[in-house]
């Protein structure tokens, strides 16, 4: 009679279990890392510049007005159609401000090409995230053709499955369900993309609170109460100069701000002035600035001149949270209108444009800029720091006389006195 065998020590089965365990976290480790490295490249799968002109501003200001909300009625469906360049041109500049990147978007018929690359910081894997995406129209919203983010394909059914997954999550929360909402289909047709929408009241509110964050706002607040105080110890009506206002907000914001949140106390210091010389609540851009203080009306100047401080401050704000390319536009727009029947083009509204968008960028600047500030905002900022010399600058020229002594945007007459400008905005000690 044979004996059995011996039962195997379970201790096996458990030290495979335990290598199963301590295996699987690696395996998932190592295939985030190669799809990362898959997805991360050295070289930008788009590369180009967004150039906005005076006739992109004067196109986009166009649609703005033709879709003003003010005249809108809920339950009413409005069609927005933008063509090939503006929708290319607006992708590729978002993409510049957001992501120091660039982008590109190709209309079909029934379909969009989009390719977006972005810079990515100092890292050894790559420096560009290259996203390919083809879209193809149906009732509702666009769906995804095809997906690639660098070399690693992404299955469409999974790209739409997460298109949906992120538009219900907007659905359920209470600050974004009317934005999530608006849009009710879209389309490509004879190299035009058409939005139909549906406005909703809620909807401004929303966008607000989207684009300017609790945190954000209280920072507003505080320079606005700042703001409050300064204009209340001047007697009522009195003009004030520029100066005599930024000088206590950023000194203000040298008081707050540890280096490391100088550039966004400045720049909240720089719209609330903003917002003030250009005659505008803060309510326009936070609703809960209904209820904040409000400073006391007066009229503001640089040079002696009230249009001034508004081409100064518009640019700043631009500058400081948009980027340079589009205040320069902005102000040029804004000249070339004013030559078609306003007050005519003013080279000297240019050169406190540009004096402004240099402000802009060297308040919200990196540690140099800053540090190169501090010694101005300590002794005490003045209007000659900042805006250079105008007096001898043609203004209020009509488009014909624009044209005949200049040549038109571009022209090398044009040209000379843009270089002319800025070399003065250069020379001012703020910016030496």
């Amino acid at each position: 009679m044979s004996m059995p065998e011996p039962k195997r020590p379970i201790r096996h089965s458990g030290r495979v279990l335990l290598i199963l365990l301590l295996a699987l976290p690696l395996a998932l480790l190592l295939t985030g890392v190669l799809l990362v490295f898959l997805a991360i490249e050295q070289a930008p799968l788009v590369n180009k510049g967004a150039a906005l002109t005076p006739a992109h501003i004067e196109r986009a200001l166009r649609l703005l007005r033709q879709n003003d909300p003010r005249s809108m009625r809920p339950g009413v469906l409005r069609t927005i159609s933008v063509s090939q360049e503006d929708l290319d041109l607006a992708a590729n500049y978002a993409a510049q401000h957001f992501g120091r990147g660039n982008a590109s978007v190709v209309l079909q018929e029934g379909a969009a090409s989009v390719r977006i690359s972005l810079a990515l910081p100092a890292n050894p894997v790559g420096r560009y995230l290259n996203v390919d995406a083809d879209l193809r129209e149906t009732a509702a919203l666009p769906r995804f053709a095809q997906l690639q983010v660098g070399r690693l394909p992404v299955p469409a059914f999974l790209a739409n499955w997460l298109l949906h997954r992120g538009i219900a999550r907007l659905h359920a929360r209470d600050d974004y369900a009317a934005a999530a909402d608006v849009v009710k289909s879209v389309s490509a047709r004879g190299g035009l993309l058409r939005v139909v929408y549906d406005w909703n009241d809620a909807l401004p509110a929303q966008i607000k609170a989207a684009l300017v964050p609790p945190q954000e706002q209280e920072r507003l607040k505080v320079y606005q109460q700042r703001l409050v105080q300064v204009t209340q110890a001047f007697e009522p009506r009195r003009k004030l100069r520029l100066d005599e206002l930024l000088q206590p907000l950023f000194a203000l914001a040298a008081q707050r701000g540890a280096s490391a949140q100088a550039a966004l106390e400045h720049r909240a210091a720089i719209i609330v002035l903003t917002f003030y010389v250009n005659g505008k609540g803060l309510v326009a851009i936070v609703p809960a600035a209904r209820d904040w203080p409000t400073p006391a009306p007066h009229q503001v100047l640089i040079g002696g001149r009230s249009d001034f401080p508004q081409h100064f401050t518009i640019s700043a704000a631009l500058a400081a949270t948009a980027g340079s390319p589009l205040a320069d536009a902005v102000g040029l727009y804004k000249e070339v209108d004013d030559s078609r029947g306003g007050s005519g083009f003013s080279f000297n509204d240019i050169a406190a444009d540009r004096a402004g968008t240099r402000f802009g960028q060297l308040a919200t600047g990196g540690p140099a800029d800053l540090r190169r500030l501090q010694p101005f905002v300590g002794n005490g900022l003045r209007e000659a720091d900042f805006m250079p010399e105008w007096r001898d600058l043609p203004e209020f020229m009509a488009e014909p006389e624009f044209l005949r002594r200049y040549g038109g945007i571009g022209a090398p007459a044009y040209r000379k006195m843009m270089d002319s400008i800025e070399r003065r905005v250069a020379a001012l000690p703020l910016y030496r």
